[in-house]
């Protein structure tokens, strides 16, 4: 019996991980970068809040849309290939955002176009990690790295990302996030073992490219929504994206406790610091017998400390309780993450995982608008009790059905068979 104690620094003598790992913090501190420099170029441009937060949220919500129509690539091309084309390709599109005189009525499109492509991407990723971390618990511990590591770069990006755009310009700031795109393709051209493509299923190769097309996107969907446990850690993939969204409202709950303007950064790096110490709890405390058990109640628990900061009596304490909300999460997020890829049979992994990740992310930009109307009619406060109130009635109700008690053992049975299309 495994316990699911290995360290989880171990998965770094695995070369391909290493190559992965560092292709994805690239880029990921690149978006970071982005994201701060399209505010600072749009509310420059526009002077409109509002302006600024329809743009933030098109680096979040059309992820659904390439998750749902792309997420097939990663099953029909060789991966790495996928995320070598997906990256370059994204490092074109952004270039033309750079230009200080570009409308609104391309910048707009180009955007939605670049979070589009990122959803094969981490399509072909997500299928490709469980045959990297094939030993033990290498998947949970590889995914407890990634969630550390990608936490950790969104602190560093909200403590320097503003100093660093207002030194070099956020024209500057995106071509550089462009360039971590050209870098995260080099490494995994050289890092990744080329693969060849999954098995297709039979008949496709006879039929016609629209036919393949909607056949792919219905198995994908099938795969998830069909399958009782995989259609339970989806849920739970995404309700714990929702608890994210009280990070949009940092500025307007410093405001209503009266707090320096100084504490929205410590507010919005509450959540990814509490992360990182989730993920390490979870990677090296909980046994690997535990690790699936705790998902939905994990997701549960992580809504109460936001409906408690509607009471909080000044910033110290709403910190610690976001920060125990971004710890709950992520100790429900990496095993739903890691006993959903291992579930899937690997000839729909790449839908199946892309639905899932552009999911998660689509959930944060829609959460993000909910709780800024409700902030809006009422108080920040009350949009993020309203929130947690909201996740944790959601995470009962998964807990109240059987799917996600079902997972390991269908796996165990027939991995293959779990997710037959009807």
């Amino acid at each position: 019996m495994r316990h699911g104690r290995g360290h989880t620094a171990s998965v770094f003598r695995n070369p391909e991980f290493r190559a992965l790992w560092a292709a994805e913090l690239v880029s990921v501190a690149g978006d970071q970068l982005a994201r701060v420099a399209f505010s600072v170029l749009v509310y420059g441009r526009t002077g409109s809040a509002a302006w600024v937060a329809a743009v933030y949220a098109l680096t979040f919500l059309p992820a659904l849309l390439g998750g749902v129509l792309l997420g097939w690539v990663a099953d029909r091309l060789p991966r790495r290939r996928v995320m070598v084309v997906a990256d370059a390709a994204r490092a074109l599109l952004v270039l033309p955002l750079a230009w200080p005189g570009l409308p609104f009525a391309l910048l707009c499109p180009l955007l939605v176009l670049v979070v589009v492509l990122a959803s094969p991407h981490s399509a072909a990723q997500g299928a490709l990690l469980p045959d990297v971390l094939s030993h033990g618990d290498e998947l949970e511990r590889g995914f407890a790295v990634r969630q550390i590591t990608n936490q950790t770069a969104q602190i560093a990006g909200f403590a320097v990302g503003g100093v660093l755009v207002t030194l070099i310009g956020p024209e500057i700031a995106i071509l550089i996030n462009a360039g971590t795109f050209l870098l995260s393709a080099l490494v995994v051209r050289l890092g990744v073992r080329r693969r060849p493509a999954p098995p297709r299923g039979p008949g496709l190769d006879a039929a016609s490219g629209f036919r393949i097309f909607t056949t792919d996107i219905r198995e994908g969907a099938a795969a998830v929504f069909t399958h009782p446990g995989l259609r339970t850690l989806a849920a739970a993939v995404w309700l714990v994206g929702c608890y994210v969204a009280p990070e949009a409202l940092a500025v307007p709950f410093v405001d209503d406790l009266g707090a320096d303007p100084a504490a929205v950064g410590l507010l919005m790096a509450a959540d990814p610091a509490g992360s990182v110490i989730g993920a390490v709890i979870v990677s090296r405390w909980v046994p690997d017998a535990w690790r699936e058990r705790v998902i939905i109640p994990a997701a549960a628990l992580a809504g109460l400390p936001l409906v408690a900061s509607l009471f909080a009596p000044n910033v110290a304490v709403v910190v610690v309780l976001w920060g125990l909300t971004g710890a709950l999460c992520t100790i429900s997020l990496v095993p739903a993450q890691a006993v959903f890829v291992r579930t899937t049979p690997g000839a729909v992994r790449g839908r199946a995982t892309g639905l899932a990740a552009s999911g998660l992310i689509a959930a944060q930009g829609l959460a993000m608008l909910v709780c800024g109307g409700v902030a809006q009619i009422w108080s920040a406060g009350v949009a993020v009790a309203v929130c947690g109130a909201g996740g944790l009635a959601a995470a009962l109700a998964l807990g109240a059905t059987r799917g996600g008690r079902e997972v390991s053992a269908a796996h165990r049975v027939d991995g293959d068979a779990s997710c037959a299309t009807p």
